[in-house]
C-alpha cells in the first residue's frame, strides 16, 4: 500500500522544500493542497507553468500527487459563494492534466456559514440534500469533461454524514466519476463508538467498491472527533488496514491530522500494522 500525507502538514516557503520533508520520511505520494505553493486552498486559476512545475518537483523526488485537494462548501447558504467554488473546482479539474493527477478530493458540505467542516442541524433537511445533489451532479459532471475522479468524505459534520448516506448519494449521481474517500476516523455518530467493528465494517461493505483514496488519521471519542496523529487515538487500525487491504483496487494511504512532530511516529506506526516496520 502506497503510504502518503498531506502536503501542508509540512509548512515550508516553498513546494519544493515541503516535498523535500515529506521525502525525508520514506513516503511515496502526497494530497496536495494549493498552500503548499503559496496560495490559496482553492485557488481561481492555476497557472500552468506552475502546475508542471509542482509535477516536476514531485517526480524528481520520486514521489506521486495522489490525489490533490478541491474541497470548497457545495451547500454554503450562500449560493454565490457555491458558485465561486464551483468555478475553481472546475478550474482545478482542468489543471489536473499539467499536475499529474486523476483524483481531487471534495467533502459534502454544510449549512455552517463559519467553517465547512462543522455541523449544523439543517444538515438534515431536505433542501440541503437537494441542493447538495445538484452541486454534485455538476461536480461529476466536470470529471467526466476533463477525465478526472471526484472524491467526497463521509464525514458526521457534513450532509453525507454516513457510509449509508454517502452510498444514496453515489447511486442517486449515478457517475462513473464520483468515488469517495475513506476515512475511518470520520464516520462515528454521538454514541456510535462501541459499535466500531460493525460500523466499520458496514462502511466497507457499502462503499468499498467505491473507494478512490483513504485517510490515515485517529479519534480519541465520537462525533467530531477524528484530528489526531495515526496510532494516538481509538482506531481499530488492525481492522481499518485489513479492510482497506481487501479491497479490490489498492488506494494510497494518506496521513492527516497531524502535526510534523507526530510524522515519524506516525508513520511507523502504520507501517508496523502494514507489516513494513
Amino acid at each position: 500500500m502506497q503510504l502518503g500525507i498531506f502536503s501542508k502538514t509540512f509548512v515550508r516557503d516553498t513546494s519544493a522544500e515541503a516535498l523535500d520533508a515529506v521525502a525525508t520520511h520514506g513516503l511515496t505520494c502526497v494530497q496536495f493542497n494549493f498552500e503548499t505553493a503559496g496560495l490559496a486552498d482553492l485557488p481561481d486559476r492555476f497557472d500552468p507553468d506552475l502546475c508542471r512545475r509542482i509535477r516536476d518537483e514531485l517526480a524528481s523526488r520520486g514521489l506521486f500527487m495522489a490525489a490533490v485537494s478541491g474541497t470548497f462548501n457545495m451547500i454554503h447558504p450562500n449560493e454565490e459563494e457555491r458558485a465561486a467554488g464551483m468555478r475553481r473546482l472546475r478550474a482545478l479539474a482542468a489543471a489536473c492534466t499539467e499536475l499529474g493527477t486523476l483524483v481531487i478530493t471534495l467533502c459534502s458540505g454544510t449549512r455552517s456559514e463559519g467553517s465547512m467542516w462543522r455541523a449544523h442541524p439543517d444538515n438534515a433537511e431536505p433542501d440541503a440534500w437537494r441542493d447538495l445533489l445538484a452541486a454534485m451532479e455538476e461536480a461529476a459532471d466536470i470529471g467526466e469533461q476533463e477525465g478526472v475522479t471526484l472524491a467526497f468524505e463521509p464525514e458526521v459534520s457534513n450532509v453525507a454524514d454516513s457510509a449509508r448516506k454517502s452510498r444514496r448519494l453515489l447511486d442517486e449521481i449515478g457517475s462513473q466519476s464520483l468515488k469517495v474517500v475513506m476515512d475511518g476516523a470520520n464516520i462515528f455518530h454521538k454514541g456510535e463508538l462501541p459499535r466500531m467493528t460493525d460500523i466499520l465494517r458496514e462502511a466497507f461493505d457499502l462503499l468499498g467498491d467505491s473507494v478512490a483514496l483513504a485517510h490515515a488519521k485517529d479519534l480519541d471519542r465520537d462525533g467530531e472527533a477524528g484530528h489526531l496523529a495515526a496510532g494516538t487515538g481509538l482506531l481499530d487500525y488492525d481492522l481499518y488496514l485489513s479492510l482497506l487491504g481487501n479491497l479490490t483496487d489498492e488506494v494510497p494511504l494518506i496521513l492527516h491530522g497531524l502535526e510534523e512532530q507526530q510524522v515519524s511516529e506516525s508513520v511507523a506506526f502504520v507501517r508496523s500494522r502494514l507489516g513494513d516496520g
